[in-house]
């Protein structure tokens, strides 16, 4: 089972892109991330064409994730729970039926959190991050398999940034945001990059501006996270670089996993 995640930065303006990579890549779930766009305006219908079922937890403009999937829900779960004054759409859950037994898939949408001296948005970020951490907690107690796939706007280390001296100052890279994204991933969650690979210069996302993608001046910041019972189906991770160079491309790239698991 392929299970992919992307930051597809505007799912209207990119459907074209979308929709070609769905047929070409052919992942069994994906995971949208800044979909920018209120449920109603998703574009479904042409993704339900190619054979996907869809479930969105929209926001207008910015933010907002989705599930697209092969495989029918069996429960939908929108919204990270602890904050109830938190109107962001950054949390979307879907739970199917394998010849495993369940699995549950998150896509998620960490905080930026910058600028970092401002007062609301780096707490914002740090607070998101401890949520997400006790949330993960109650669910690993399920034993069952759990992908938490997304854009964490977290550099895990300097390897995953071309010139990690420059984002000294971004929230990022932050002693701060690093430490609670090992405290998640210390959990007993495999991070599926970096279970097959150790090497530099694995990017997932590369900037607009001042050339970053020509110059492949990349960063790190798309994650899978496996638990116990996921990573022991774990078979491959890969990321699909080559959407970059495509026209009208996001600043993101889709991140593969194979699963040993079959539909139930």
């Amino acid at each position: 089972m392929k299970i992919v995640t992307w930051n597809i930065n505007g799912v209207r303006a990119r459907i074209g892109n979308l929709t070609h990579w769905l047929t070409e890549s052919a992942p069994d779930i994906v995971c949208l991330q800044e979909i920018k766009t209120v449920d109603e305006q998703f574009p479904r219908a042409e993704i339900e064409a190619l054979g996907y079922n869809v479930e969105t937890n929209g926001q207008k403009s910015f933010n907002g994730v989705a599930i697209l999937s092969k495989l029918p829900f069996d429960e939908v779960n929108r919204g990270l729970p602890g904050d109830d004054a938190d109107d962001h759409a950054r949390f979307i859950e879907g739970v199917f039926s394998t010849d495993q037994g369940a699995l549950r898939v998150v896509s998620l949408y960490l905080p930026n959190g910058n600028p970092i001296d401002d007062e609301r948005k780096f707490p914002y970020k740090l607070a998101w991050m401890a949520r997400l951490e006790r949330w993960a907690q109650e669910r690993l107690r399920l034993e069952e398999a759990l992908v938490l796939a997304g854009d964490y706007n977290v550099i895990p280390e300097p390897a995953d940034a071309r010139f990690p001296e420059n984002w000294l100052g971004d929230a990022l890279f932050q002693p701060q945001t690093r430490q609670a994204f090992r405290r998640l991933k210390n959990l007993g969650f495999t991070e599926a990059v970096r279970g097959v690979t150790d090497s530099p210069g694995v990017y997932t996302f590369w900037d607009y501006q001042a050339g970053a993608w020509q110059k492949n001046n990349g960063i790190r910041i798309d994650h899978l996270l496996l638990s116990p019972e996921a990573a022991n189906r774990f078979a491959s991770a890969s990321v699909e670089k080559h959407v970059r160079a495509w026209e009208k491309p996001s600043d993101h790239v889709p991140v593969a996993i194979e699963l040993s698991l079959q539909p139930a």
